[in-house]
């Protein structure tokens, strides 16, 4: 038990002090901190807000615009429209040679059978959308106020209700779809448990692999068993790997929950306390069954560089899920999100995917936890048995066959 705390201490201590390593766990979540602080305090600036208004107003100019009425529907005017904006012309000769001369931008033809057709002609010399949509709504204004004869309060009402009040009858807050945190918060949720999984079994990985290549393995053969060696840098990398993962979910649910009153986000994009306690423990299990391979696969290797080829052999199956996460995203209770949440070398982030994404029930992260909890006992188990002297003193050539041979304890 000594030699193993030994080893664990050392395995800590070694990772904590990279400065690389450093800078992954805290540096990125205050980078995010950092410029979650710059943009809330930019939205809530009134000063800013000032100017990007006075922007928008010096680049979006009104023109003066002109419109023929055949149809003698047009009588009256809104109170607050400025002098000038709307130019009323007898006759489309006129309003076109106005055009013509520059004093209007553009003119609006109401026909003679509006009432029955509905259409509008609107004439400009030139194509200008983004002038043309955004003086259109004074002339529709006036249209309206028009035909309901002055009822102010009736035309507004055209535009759609006053309040718009939303019930929701689910038992929990439903998303709105349309919102791109309803793709974004599950992608990175995903995309933050496959590198916490993936950085933490590559550490193992490579120290085993680089103590063999070192020769430093011989050493440590002689006072410390495969098993003791084994266990202490599992354990230890692990609680690295933890604590990387409650900085990074914890800094991340900090950031959306104050992101609720900074940006008015709806209460459904929150995640849940036990959110939190899930990545604890899909964390623990996935690194479990992707470190203890890996420490096999370093046990089999002669050095690093075969040990970073021979990589893709263990976290291809991790891979899948990114290939099809736009599919799981959109349907987080459908057959195929449930069952790669439920296969155990996928289950890891899949499953925090679909926690992240909508309401799973109870049962299946618990039923996940089960099942992913058995695979790395017996996988555990099985790379234990690969720690041998013999192995991890040897320098003999990986291959695919011989790691699943050593895996399933024939060789």
């Amino acid at each position: 038990m000594k030699k193993m705390l030994l080893v664990l201490r050392q395995e800590v201590l070694v990772t904590l002090l990279r400065p690389s390593f450093l800078f992954g766990m805290f540096g990125l979540p205050l980078l995010g901190v950092l410029a979650f602080t710059i943009i809330s305090r930019m939205n809530q600036n009134q000063s800013t807000a000032g100017i990007v208004t006075q922007i928008m107003t010096e680049t979006t100019r009104v023109e003066a615009e002109g419109y023929v009425d055949q149809s003698g529907l047009i009588k009256l005017f809104p109170e607050d429209m400025p002098e000038g904006v709307l130019i009323a012309y007898p006759n489309e000769e006129a309003a076109l040679q106005a055009l013509e001369q520059g004093k209007i931008a553009a003119y609006y033809l109401v026909p003679a059978d509006y009432l029955q057709t509905g259409q509008i002609i609107y004439n400009r010399p030139d194509f200008n959308p983004i002038s043309a949509s955004g003086q259109s709504d004074r002339f529709e204004w006036v249209l309206k106020l028009n035909l309901l004869e002055g009822d102010v309060e009736m035309a507004s009402l055209t535009y759609g209700p006053h309040n718009l009040e939303k019930v929701s009858l689910a038992p929990e807050p439903e998303r709105d779809q349309n919102n791109m945190l309803s793709f974004w918060l599950p992608y990175a949720v995903t995309l933050i448990f496959y590198m916490v999984i993936m950085s933490a079994a590559s550490l193992l990985l490579s120290s085993v692999a680089k103590e063999k290549e070192n020769r430093i393995m011989e050493i440590l053969m002689v006072s410390v068993t495969p098993r003791q060696l084994l266990t202490g840098k599992i354990v230890g990398l692990g609680l690295v790997g933890l604590l990387q993962t409650v900085i990074y979910v914890g800094t991340g649910r900090a950031l959306l929950s104050a992101s609720s009153s900074a940006f008015n986000l709806d209460a459904a994009f929150q995640l849940p306390a036990s959110f939190l306690l899930w990545a604890i423990v899909f964390f623990l299990l996935g690194y479990a069954v992707y470190a203890s391979l890996m420490a096999g696969l370093g046990a089999l290797v002669p050095n690093l560089r075969e040990a970073s080829q021979a990589t893709m052999v263990i976290v291809f199956p991790l891979i899948i899920p990114l290939f099809l996460i736009s599919v799981m995203i959109e349907q987080p209770n459908g057959a195929v999100a449930m069952i790669m949440s439920l296969f155990p070398l996928t289950a890891p982030v899949v499953m925090m995917l679909r926690l992240s994404a909508t309401t799973v029930p109870w049962w299946q992260p618990a039923l996940a936890a089960v099942i992913l909890f058995v695979t790395a006992f017996f996988i555990i188990r099985a790379v234990a048995g690969m720690f041998r002297a013999q192995a991890l003193l040897s320098g003999q050539q990986f291959s695919v066959k011989l790691f699943f041979k050593a895996l399933l304890g024939k060789s």
